[in-house]
């Protein structure tokens, strides 16, 4: 493969005669996506790195006047290919998935804030814990409108990706982010009101 600097790089793609060039991305991708993916993909790897790649290339080239030089242009072309690939390994993942089956898989689920999962917490301290995380659930299922609780469990604790959601929920991305931060808010306040925590320890509940 021929050596080239970012200045080379944007020349000779944007060339009318780019087969070459294009060639030897097509190699750098390649090899890339397959580092990137060997662990997240079942079955056949070289025939999904095949076809992310060739995704990657019309993506790269779409955004090329993008490039400003801050790092090598393979890094930035490397970046696209890799996030357009996990974007898509997610999709394809929750394809088949409906959201009220991620939302009811979620109930009754024993989920534990991080800060409340210290391991050498007394008995006493554990039952307060236990506490505190009873009344979280219950202001959910209380305190929140159904559409925040369905935003909430779908994103924060079914793993649904926040855009796949916004369109299972008939949104967008913002609308949604701001359906699920009116929704923290609503609960920090309520857990301050219910159980006197501080507001840096409902933070920890419910990080951003």
């Amino acid at each position: 493969m021929t050596e080239r600097n970012n200045e080379e790089w944007l020349r000779d793609l944007q060339s009318a005669d780019n087969d070459q060039a294009l060639e030897d991305l097509r190699v750098v991708i390649i090899r890339g996506l397959r580092a990137a993916l060997s662990t997240h993909v079942r079955g056949d790897l070289e025939t999904v790195v095949e076809d992310f790649t060739q995704e990657a290339l019309i993506r790269i080239l779409k955004h090329i006047d993008s490039f400003r030089g801050e790092s090598r242009f393979l890094t930035w072309a490397q970046k696209i290919a890799i996030n357009a690939a996990f974007t898509e390994l997610r999709r394809r993942h929750w394809q088949n998935v409906s959201l009220q089956d991620v939302i009811d898989s979620q109930d009754g689920l024993d989920f534990t804030p991080s800060f409340l999962t210290d391991p050498s917490a007394s008995p006493e301290e554990q039952t307060t814990q236990q506490d505190i995380l009873n009344t979280v659930m219950q202001l959910i299922d209380d305190e929140l409108t159904e559409r925040q609780r369905d935003a909430i469990v779908a994103v924060i604790w079914g793993g649904m990706p926040l855009e796949e959601v916004a369109r299972r929920m008939d949104t967008n991305r913002n609308a949604l982010y701001k359906l699920i931060h009116d929704a923290r808010q609503r609960l920090k306040k309520k857990l301050i009101e219910h159980i006197g925590l501080t507001p840096q320890e409902v933070m920890a509940v419910f990080a951003e």
